[in-house]
C-alpha cells in the first residue's frame, strides 16, 4: 500500500512540474506550500530540477502560525505588508519565473479571528501584490494549485470515517480527482485539455446571448457581452508556453455582462472562504446599471 502511495505521489509531482506549471529549460520555480505538502515538495524540487529548471526557490507557510499571528499581533500589522517581499514576487515574475502553490490549509482555520483583521491584510497584501496579480490574470507567467490533504481538512471532509483513514481516504481523492491514479498521468492530462477545448469550440460557435440557471433556491439569470469569449483548461502564457492552472479542473468560463446578472442563487456545498466556512448562503441579486 505505501509503495503504491510513493508511486502515486511521485506521479502527481511530475504531473505538477510537467503540465500544471510546465517548466522550461532554465527557468526559475517559486513553490509555496503548507508544512503539510512538505513530502510532495520534496519531489516536485526533484522533478523541476531533472526537468531543466535553474532554480527552485521553496517558500512555507503553517497554519498555527498563520492563526497565532492573527490572534495576538497587533493591529497594524495586518495594515502593513513587506516591500522586500513583494519585490521579490514581482522581479521573480519579470524575469520569467512560474509559480506553483501547494495547499491543504484547514478550511475554517481563521473562524473567530476578527473579520477585520482578515480584510485589512487581503486588501494591503492585494496592494503590495497588484502588478504581480495583473501578470497572473494576464497569464504572463506560468502558474498552478495543487493541493494535499491536512488532518483538519480531512476531518472536514470525512467526519463518519475512522480518524485514523481520513487522510488516506482524502489523498485518494485527490489522486482520483487529478487523474494520478491512471497509468499515464500527462497523458490523460493531455487528453482532458483536449475535451475541454472542444466544449469551448462548441460554446463559442453558439454566441449564446444570455444563461438561466434553475435548482432549488436558484433562479439566476446571467447576461452575455455580444463579443464574450469562451476559454478554459489549458492557459498559454506570454512565451508561448502551456500551463495548467489549476488541478483538478472540470471548467470552462466567461464574463457575464456586468449589468445582466440577476435573480436569486444559493449554495448547495459549504464554501471555505478567507479561513471561514459559508453554509447555506442564499443572495438576491437585482438588475443594477450604475455601476
Amino acid at each position: 500500500m505505501m509503495s503504491d502511495f510513493q508511486t502515486n505521489l511521485e506521479k502527481y509531482a511530475e504531473l505538477a512540474v510537467k503540465v500544471g506549471v510546465n517548466i522550461q529549460q532554465d527557468q526559475t520555480l517559486v513553490v509555496n506550500s503548507t508544512l503539510e505538502g512538505a513530502d510532495l515538495v520534496r519531489l516536485i524540487v526533484k522533478k523541476a530540477y531533472e526537468n531543466g529548471a535553474r532554480n527552485v526557490i521553496v517558500n512555507w507557510n503553517d497554519d498555527i502560525v498563520s492563526l497565532t499571528k492573527y490572534e495576538l499581533a497587533p493591529d497594524e500589522v495586518f495594515h502593513e505588508y513587506p516591500k522586500w517581499r513583494a519585490e521579490e514576487t514581482i522581479e521573480l515574475a519579470e524575469n520569467g519565473a512560474a509559480y506553483l502553490s501547494v495547499i491543504s490549509s484547514s478550511p475554517d482555520l481563521l473562524k473567530g479571528v476578527n473579520p477585520e483583521r482578515i480584510a485589512n491584510f487581503q486588501k494591503a497584501s492585494g496592494t503590495a501584490l497588484k502588478k504581480w496579480r495583473q501578470y497572473m490574470q494576464s497569464d504572463k507567467v506560468s502558474w498552478s494549485i495543487v493541493a494535499v490533504p491536512s488532518k483538519a481538512w480531512a476531518d472536514k471532509v470525512f467526519p463518519e470515517e475512522a480518524e485514523g483513514k481520513r487522510v488516506d481516504l482524502l489523498w485518494e481523492a485527490i489522486f482520483k480527482a487529478v487523474r494520478v491514479d491512471v497509468k499515464d498521468p500527462v497523458e490523460a492530462w493531455k487528453k482532458h485539455d483536449d475535451t475541454l477545448h472542444e466544449k469551448v469550440d462548441y460554446l463559442n460557435d453558439k454566441h449564446y446571448q444570455k444563461l438561466h440557471y434553475t435548482a432549488p433556491g436558484t433562479d439566476l439569470t446571467i447576461e452575455l457581452p455580444d463579443k464574450h469569449r469562451w476559454v478554459g483548461a489549458g492557459s498559454v502564457n506570454v512565451q508561448g508556453h502551456e500551463f495548467m492552472a489549476n488541478m483538478p479542473t472540470e471548467e470552462v468560463f466567461t464574463v457575464p455582462l456586468k449589468t445582466g446578472v440577476n435573480g436569486t442563487v444559493s449554495s448547495t456545498k459549504p464554501l471555505s472562504y478567507g479561513g471561514n466556512i459559508i453554509n447555506n448562503f442564499f443572495r438576491d441579486l437585482q438588475r443594477r446599471t450604475d455601476h
